[in-house]
C-alpha cells in the first residue's frame, strides 16, 4: 500500500535548533541502533518508521555498524526509503557515522583515518541508496590518528556533497572543541555532539555541555532510557525478552542491572507516577530539561513504544522539588560504555 505521511504531522512535535546554526531539530529523533537490522522483520521496521515521521519525528539516526549484522540498518532503511520516504527527502534529517570496526582488514577496523572515514561513507551512502546524508559523524575519537586527519576528512564529505553538516560522538569537551577549530580551519562548523546521557551516566553534566553551548554546537543524546533500565520493563526483575537475552543485545550487560542501580530506578519511578508519567515518559522528558539539549534519540522494538515515548512531550516541565528528588536517586550507575572515547583530554 502506498504511504501518504500524516498531513497532521507536525502539529504537536517540538522543535528545537542546532546552537548557533539554522537547522532545527526535533525534540525526539528516532535511532535505528537497535531493532532495524535483520533480526528484526521489514514489516514491524515499516511501522515503526511511518509511525515515528507521522508523528513528527524527522530525523532518523543510523551508523555504518548498526545491525546486526553490521551494515544492515542502514541497507534496510535505504529499501524502505525507496518504498516510502524518497518523496519527503527534503522534510527528513537522515545521519550516520564512522567509528568502530566495520570491514575486515588494517583500513575497516574503525577509528579516524581518512581512509576509513571516507570509504565508509561511500559504503553507507550505498546501503541507503541517498546522494547525501544530512549529518555525517566521527562515532569516536580515535587516539591513534592525528584529529586533523579525522576532521580534514570530515571537511572534505562536506566539500564533496557527500553531508551537509558534521558532528563527533561521545568526544570530551577538550577534544570536541579542538574538533571545532580545526574544522573552523576548513570553513566547516562542526554541527553537534551525539554523547549518551541519561539519570544514570550524567558525564556531559561536568563540562561537555557548557563547551558545546559556547562553541554554538547542539546536542542530541543517546540513551536516554539507558537500554530499557530507565523504564517499567526491569522494575520486577529481568524478563525473558529483554534485550540481554537478545541477538545483537550485548550492549546491555547484567551488570548493568544491579540490585543497586534498580532500587534507585523503582524510586524514580514512583516520582514518575505522581508527575501521571511512566518512568519512560519522565526519563525522556528529564534529559530534555536544559534547553542546551537539542534532542535526544529514542529507539523503539514497536510503533506502541514510539508514541508512548513522544507522549513524553506533554509535560516537560519539571518543580525545584521534583528535581531535588530526582538528584537523589539519578546518581552513576556505571553503565557508560562509551567512556573510553570520551576520556581523552
Amino acid at each position: 500500500m502506498t504511504y501518504h505521511a500524516s498531513p497532521h504531522r507536525y502539529d504537536a512535535m517540538q522543535y528545537r535548533r542546532c546552537g548557533r546554526s539554522g537547522l532545527q531539530l526535533p525534540l525526539m529523533s528516532l535511532g535505528l541502533w537497535h531493532n532495524f537490522g535483520d533480526v528484526s522483520t521489514l514489516a514491524s521496521q515499516r511501522d515503526m518508521l511511518r509511525t515515528a515521521f507521522d508523528l513528527g519525528i524527522t530525523h532518523f539516526d543510523l551508523a555504518n555498524n548498526y545491525g546486526p549484522p553490521y551494515g544492515s540498518a542502514e541497507t534496510n532503511f535505504g529499501e524502505l526509503y525507496q518504498k516510502d520516504f524518497k518523496p519527503y527527502r527534503d522534510e527528513l534529517i537522515i545521519s550516520t557515522k564512522a567509528g568502530w570496526d566495520m570491514w575486515p582488514g588494517p583500513y575497516g577496523q574503525g577509528g579516524g583515518s581518512r581512509k576509513y572515514v571516507l570509504a565508509s561513507l561511500d559504503q553507507s551512502l550505498q546501503r541507503m541508496g541517498l546522494d547525501y546524508v544530512d549529518i555525517f559523524y566521527s562515532h569516536r575519537f580515535d587516539p591513534d590518528t592525528p584529529l586533523e586527519e579525522t576532521m580534514g576528512a570530515l571537511a572534505h564529505a562536506v566539500q564533496q556533497g557527500k553531508a551537509l553538516y558534521v558532528g563527533v560522538s561521545s568526544y570530551s569537551a577538550e577534544k570536541t572543541a579542538e574538533a571545532a577549530r580545526l574544522l573552523a580551519e576548513w570553513k566547516v562548523p562542526c554541527l553537534i555532539h551525539q554523547p549518551s546521557y541519561n539519570m544514570l551516566n550524567r558525564w556531559i553534566e561536568e563540562d561537555l555541555l557548557d563547551t558545546l553551548a559556547a562553541q554554538g554546537m547542539g546536542c542530541i543524546t543517546f540513551t536516554a532510557l539507558a537500554q530499557g533500565i530507565l523504564s517499567d520493563k526491569y522494575l520486577n526483575g529481568i524478563p525473558e525478552d529483554s534485550r540481554v537475552n537478545r541477538p545483537g543485545g550485548g550492549s546491555l550487560q547484567k551488570a548493568h542491572l544491579s540490585d543497586e542501580n534498580l532500587e534507585r530506578v523503582r524510586g524514580l519511578n514512583e516520582i514518575a507516577k505522581a508527575r501521571g508519567q511512566t518512568l519512560a515518559q519522565m526519563a525522556l522528558a528529564w534529559v530534555l530539561r536544559d534547553p542546551r539539549i537539542t534532542s535526544t534519540l529514542i529507539g523503539a522494538s514497536s510503533s506502541a513504544q514510539i508514541r508512548e515515548n513522544v507522549a513524553a512531550l506533554q509535560n516537560l516541565a519539571f518543580s525545584a522539588k521534583e528535581l531535588a528528588d530526582i538528584d537523589v536517586l539519578a546518581k552513576e550507575g556505571a553503565i557508560n560504555l562509551w567512556a573510553g572515547s570520551s576520556s581523552h583530554k
